[in-house]
């Protein structure tokens, strides 16, 4: 890489239920408290916001059902701080209450510092992701040397679960 580098994030999950839903008032109840949450960590630098100021309101593919994310952070260490080893990490841990499963739902890559990623940019990343596997224009948490909390902090995805 030339030049100083952040680490653009992008990810999706799809609702089970309205977001209007009693089953997912706990999620949505705290969308505002993780992102300023995110807002605070040290290495945070820019997530996409709406006109709601979260990024609820956007879909992707055209489907509202799916619910976009995307961030850009300092480095690799800030990003898994705040996905590991915050609060934000006991919702993770419920996500299947909430969302239905997705094979592919975490695309990473990086950008020149000052970047700001456009929704139609996350998307493509992952459907990049989703089609060829990890590259240099998209990866995962597997492909980041140095990563570590993943690996251990992680909830188990779904085909994980049977032995």
């Amino acid at each position: 890489m030339t030049g100083a580098r952040h680490l653009a994030q992008f990810n999706i999950a799809r609702i089970k239920y309205p977001l209007d839903d009693a089953r997912m008032a706990e999620f949505v109840g705290n969308v505002d408290r993780i992102n300023g949450l995110a807002e605070r960590v040290e290495g945070f630098v820019w997530r996409l916001k709406g006109d709601s100021g979260n990024a609820m309101d956007m879909g992707v593919h055209g489907d509202k059902r799916v619910l976009p994310n995307l961030t850009v952070w300092e480095n690799v260490e800030a990003l898994e701080r705040f996905v590991w080893k915050t609060l934000h990490h006991r919702f993770y841990q419920k996500r299947e209450e909430w969302f239905e499963h997705i094979e592919v739902t975490n695309a990473m890559w990086w950008v020149d510092v000052g970047a700001r990623p456009s929704l139609d940019e996350g998307i493509a990343r992952l459907d990049h992701l989703t089609q060829n596997g990890p590259t240099d224009f998209a990866f995962g948490w597997q492909q980041i040397a140095g990563a570590q909390h993943w690996k251990t902090a992680r909830c188990p995805a779904p085909s994980e679960h049977a032995a």
